[in-house]
């Protein structure tokens, strides 16, 4: 029974930092200083590295010097090309905006201000490991130079889009450049990447698997099947949780992030966590080697939550002036990543202000000139179609025979 005059239990939802009308404010998120987190042996027990989870492993600090035992020491020429891929995405994701506010295409997705976090990943890995991304990691393809016309015409559905008219735009797919096919179920990219690193590590094959998930995917049960999975057989994967702060229109709070940050989910499962300054491209080039080398040693997966910040809509159905205060972009504290990693550039006396300017142009006109070429190819709504004689190819290895009669009752 319930004793008289105490209160009966109530719900609790979680509220976003700030709403539209309001300040935008991120005081309640904890940041460490740059290169004030020690930078642990690869083989170090899982348990002494609880107090990861709560940290933040940063490099580059306000007036974009590097810090501390994460630097990674890259070349300039590594920088320089790391700068590059992180403008270049940027062009790209503005032009294909552009074409989709022409209706040249139905929908896009753009990933301002997390470029750091696939470019710095994928300039650590090597040719035969597996990316299994989400939508807003068309990083990954660019930093490794993929031909952006191919993604092109993926997201305008013409005829040389290699999926056919048959997923959402960037939806992308390319097996040859270690990039698994998009889903929009969100979550299983964590059971997927956990089976293939799996199945890698049966054929006893130095590869290893990457996830990606945002911060609301975290809520779905499909990744904590594949942590119990990852916990107990231990395969060559990175399990990475793109904390941008906003899952569609619910604050990261709705997921549990402000109970405890999406890094100490790790630790009930066993597996290293680690959380990172997502807008900081030397820290998130060098806690992807560390990962990378754990899992190629046979030393077992790697959860790593970056944070950063979702400048952008979430698509362009979306209108977060909803949601989110007018200037909640202006209130996030850790800056942007391609002008932090340029500020460093500067500071070492390895660019300027006017190299940047030239190279920015020069990948703008790069982009611009792709999309002449991919519209060449057609858009949603002109050129040609994939015939319908294709509805049932890369569907079935054997295509079944009620399907082939169907095909044939519409003339094919």
């Amino acid at each position: 029974m319930t004793m008289p005059g105490a209160p009966f239990p109530s719900l609790q939802v979680p509220e976003p930092p700030a709403r539209p009308g309001a300040k935008g404010d991120y005081r309640h998120l904890k940041f460490s200083a740059a290169g004030t987190v020690d930078r642990p042996a690869v083989d170090v027990d899982v348990v002494s590295l609880a107090g990861y989870a709560n940290t933040l492993v940063r490099v580059l600090d306000d007036d974009g010097i590097a810090q501390g035992a994460w630097d990674p020491k890259l070349s300039a020429d590594a920088l320089r090309a790391g700068l590059r891929a992180m403008l270049k995405t940027r062009a790209y994701d503005a032009r294909m905006t552009m074409l989709q506010r022409q209706g040249q295409t139905s929908f896009y997705m753009q990933c301002t201000g997390e470029e750091a976090i696939a470019c710095a990943f994928q300039s650590v890995l090597r040719k035969g490991d597996m990316n299994f991304p989400t939508y807003r990691q068309q990083g990954l393809l660019i930093a490794q130079d993929w031909p952006v016309v191919d993604m092109m015409c993926q997201v305008l559905s013409n005829s040389r889009d290699r999926m056919k008219g048959r997923q959402l735009p960037v939806f992308y797919s390319a097996k040859e450049a270690g990039f698994f096919s998009i889903s929009g179920n969100l979550g299983t990219q964590y059971i997927q990447a956990v089976g293939w690193a799996l199945a890698n590590a049966i054929r006893g094959e130095d590869r290893i698997a990457a996830a990606w998930i945002g911060d609301g995917a975290t809520a779905e049960s499909d990744v904590h099947a594949a942590l119990v999975f990852a916990s107990v057989y231990r395969p060559p994967v990175i399990l990475n949780v793109v904390n941008n702060q906003w899952a569609i229109s619910t604050n990261q709070a709705i997921a549990g992030g402000t109970q405890a940050t999406f890094a100490s989910r790790a630790l009930g499962y066993g597996i290293a966590p680690l959380r990172v300054d997502g807008n900081d491209y030397l820290a998130v080039h060098a806690a992807t080697a560390w990962a990378a080398e754990r899992a190629r040693k046979n030393l077992g997966p790697t959860l790593i939550e970056w944070v950063t910040y979702r400048v952008a809509p979430h698509s362009t159905s979306d209108d977060p002036s909803k949601y989110r205060p007018k200037d909640d972009q202006s209130a996030w504290p850790l800056g942007d990543p391609i002008e932090r990693l340029k500020q460093h550039l500067i500071r070492i006396g390895e660019w300027s202000e006017e190299r940047h300017l030239q190279a920015r142009a020069e990948l703008e006109e790069e982009i611009a000139e792709a999309a002449r070429e991919a519209r060449g190819y057609g858009t949603l709504h002109e050129g040609s179609r994939a015939s319908p004689a294709t509805i049932f190819e890369d569907v079935y290895k054997d295509m079944p025979r009620h399907l082939r009669e169907q095909r044939q009752q519409m003339g094919y």
